[in-house]
């Protein structure tokens, strides 16, 4: 069950907006078997200048058009499957017109006893959830 937080700036119709989480989404449960309704998103749009992406010495310049994502989700991930899910997330963003130069992903990994999904309960440690598997 991962978070996703993708950060933009606030120049995107609706419906881009909607292709851009589509297509993170996508990637997700391409690459991490979620289900599809597992689907947890926060989308915060800022005004131009709310947002800086420099190229972290690799040597490109980024456009206005980046998109900032940060994975909350539980560890055990392969490192190849991080890398997997970095690709598949620019390919999906590349088919809804993100050039691969605005794409920047960070992952944050956690444990089950890290998440409530209501009722202030652990769900994942009172057992009405079953722990996802973090095999890939």
């Amino acid at each position: 069950m991962p978070l996703v937080r993708i950060d933009i700036v606030d120049h995107r119709t609706p419906e881009q907006i909607r292709a851009i989480a589509d297509a993170v989404h996508r990637a997700v449960v391409d690459v991490l078997g979620i289900p599809e309704r597992d689907r947890f998103q926060i989308v915060t749009t800022h005004r131009p200048g709310e947002i800086v992406a420099l190229d972290a010495g690799l040597g490109f310049d980024r456009s206005p058009d980046v998109v900032m994502i940060h994975i909350f989700t539980q560890a055990g991930r392969s490192d190849t499957t991080k890398r997997d899910l970095f690709a598949r997330i620019a390919e999906r963003l590349a088919g809804v017109g993100v050039d691969g130069r605005d794409v920047f992903v960070g992952i944050t990994e956690n444990g089950a006893q890290d998440w409530s999904f209501g009722f202030g309960k652990a769900q994942y440690l009172t057992g009405e959830l079953a722990v996802p598997s973090s095999a890939s």
